[in-house]
């Protein structure tokens, strides 16, 4: 089993208290709790309201994580962010965090992977800390999916929810950490879950308002069945490099994004659904914060314990994917 360079110290979370259920989405779409439940495994989801920002949820959760791990705000030298909802275009959601969390001059910045943007961050986070340019890394995920939702579309305005978690990372001294991580993604799929509009290449227009342009488009039977396949690929990739067998795994922490996804994932992986984190039902799809909300939801019931090997896999548009393997 491959030596850790890298561990997680501490784990937050954070979600809006706002609840959105499926009989709310009942009155302005023609669906019902039955079909969402049959079909994804959603039972609620959380709403930023107007006036808080994704930023807010990454303070809130950063604090939890910093406070589990024992050091101050100041002890970090690194914040990476995983999201496709910034606060803003300019600057980085990264820095917002930074400022609301006291300011100082660690480095920090945005990484733009969907839903793996959590498990993008935790591998950048082990390669600084393994170049000796980081010590204490703050990585962070989350995003605001209601911001890009088309709400009149029930395909996708029952999927998506608002969350966030962070991370504290930093040198391993024993055999917990980071056994391996696998990450990859294939750009020739994007047109199967993509945002028309609002890039550089296509500004914002009053006609791309009007026609929801700056919402999610998803292509729902294609994207899983790649994101099945892939996840299954990510998690015995990983499993190869840190020398561990599907057996060996106490906890598998799959992207909450449908429940027939994981539990497909779950059996190609070879790991039994009794071992699987599921909190899909409370929170619907947060892309990149969905790990880290169920990491942080599993040590605080007590499935998550020091020493366990857990297996953390996902998928989202690019299309990109993961896996990392973590003795905890």
């Amino acid at each position: 089993m491959r030596t850790p360079i890298a561990r997680i110290a501490g784990i937050g979370a954070a979600a809006p208290v706002e609840v959105v259920t499926n009989a709310d989405l009942e009155r302005t779409l023609d669906t019902s709790d039955e079909w969402i439940v049959e079909r994804t495994g959603i039972r609620e989801r959380r709403r930023l309201p107007a006036d808080r920002a994704l930023s807010d949820l990454f303070v809130e959760a950063s604090r939890t994580a910093l406070e589990r791990a024992g050091l101050p705000f100041t002890a970090i030298d690194t914040i990476a962010c995983g999201t496709v909802t910034p606060d803003r275009r300019l600057p980085s959601t990264a820095c917002e965090v930074q400022a609301k969390l006291g300011g100082g001059t660690a480095a920090a910045f945005d990484i733009s992977a969907a839903c793996p943007g959590w498990l993008y961050t935790l591998t950048i986070a082990e390669g600084l800390i393994a170049s000796g340019a980081s010590q204490r890394v703050l990585a962070l995920g989350g995003d605001r999916l209601s911001s890009i939702t088309n709400f009149a579309d029930r395909n996708t305005a029952v999927l998506f929810g608002d969350g966030a978690g962070a991370a504290v990372l930093v040198p391993a001294t024993d055999e917990r950490g980071i056994l391996a991580t696998s990450v990859g993604a294939d750009g020739s799929l994007a047109d199967l879950l993509y945002i028309p509009e609002g890039g550089s290449t296509q500004p914002p227009t009053e006609a791309g308002v009007r026609d929801s342009l700056y919402t999610i488009r998803m292509a729902g039977r294609e994207v899983f069945k790649v994101a099945v396949r892939r996840m299954a690929q990510a998690c015995h990739q990983a499993l190869g490099k840190a020398g561990v067998r599907a057996e060996d795994i106490d906890l598998l922490v799959p992207h909450q994004a449908n429940i027939r996804i994981i539990q497909a994932t779950a059996d190609m992986a070879g790991v039994p659904l009794d071992k699987v984190m599921i909190n899909i039902d409370r929170y619907g799809n947060t892309s990149s914060g969905s790990i880290p909300l169920a990491l942080a939801q599993a040590e605080q019931e007590g499935r998550l314990k020091p020493g366990m090997i857990v297996l953390l896999v996902t998928f989202g548009a690019g299309f990109t994917w993961g896996a990392v393997v973590i003795r905890w």
